[in-house]
């Protein structure tokens, strides 16, 4: 039997038109993510460490653009 999971949203996802964002979920061993308006449809998987180093990526600054 498994158990369900438990998706968080962030907390940068405000109400009416501005709700739709990702949704999260720690699984044993990675890390899931779906849309939260259309949660039946898939969802990406990623290795905790993959998605670890993604995020900090996403931290990081960037170059402008010229």
């Amino acid at each position: 039997m498994s158990t369900p999971d438990i998706w968080q949203k962030s907390s940068y996802s405000g109400g009416g038109e501005g709700n739709v964002c990702v949704e999260i979920t720690h699984r044993t061993t990675h890390v899931a993510v779906r849309v939260s308006k259309t949660p039946t449809w898939a969802t990406l998987t990623f290795p905790a460490g993959a998605f670890t180093a993604f995020l900090e990526a996403l931290k990081s600054p960037h170059p402008t653009p010229r």
